[in-house]
């Protein structure tokens, strides 16, 4: 049996070289705040407000390091509170995804595309993908148990990577569902 840690994805963002320079002024850097369970990604200090066309949703965290565009990774809660689309893809997949505007402390950005709801997915690398028998770009199913809210969650995208750590990433309605909360861990189902 094949037991993967889950970890709840909240909100955030991915920003470009150009858009932290823009929104945080030239110059500007992302300060790590707190290192990630994915190696070489990081928490940052700074924040931004993402502006919808209903509402915004200020302190939305950024993840460093800078990325070649940005991308703004929300909930489907969140997409229906900002009013904007919200495409479930896998990160870096933004082509007619959905727009919005960050605001920063010494400016803001219009991004026409880059909003996505992240599809559900495993990092791991070549060697914990061969024990748990899966391989890149597999769909594959997971199996949280809980109390009260055991879910299998369908569509799970596997991403094989010798550069990743094992872990699953859900978002926050995913987790709430499934009351995935502290340390969980699910089972990967063929």
């Amino acid at each position: 049996m094949a037991k993967v840690l889950v970890e709840t994805s909240a909100r955030h963002v991915h920003l470009s070289e150009e858009h932290i320079k823009i929104l945080f002024g030239e110059g500007a850097t992302l300060t790590h705040k707190k290192d990630l369970s994915q190696p070489g990604q990081f928490a940052c200090e700074e924040r931004v407000t993402v502006v919808g066309p209903k509402k915004s949703i200020p302190n939305v965290i950024i993840l460093g390091p800078a990325r070649p565009a940005t991308q703004v990774e929300i909930s489907l809660t969140d997409a229906r509170t900002l009013g904007v689309n919200a495409p479930v893809r896998e990160s870096g997949d933004v082509a007619g995804s959905g727009a919005c505007k960050l605001v920063g402390p010494c400016g803001e950005v219009e991004i026409a595309e880059g909003v996505i709801a992240a599809k559900r997915h495993i990092h791991i690398t070549p060697a914990d993908a061969e024990e748990f028998g899966v391989s890149d770009k597999e769909i594959v199913s997971v199996k949280i148990e809980s109390d009260g809210r055991t879910t299998i969650f369908g569509d799970v995208v596997v991403r094989v990577s010798p550069k990743f750590a094992a872990a699953m990433h859900i978002d926050t309605d995913e987790s709430n569902a499934a009351c995935a909360f502290g340390e969980c861990y699910g089972e990967i189902i063929k």
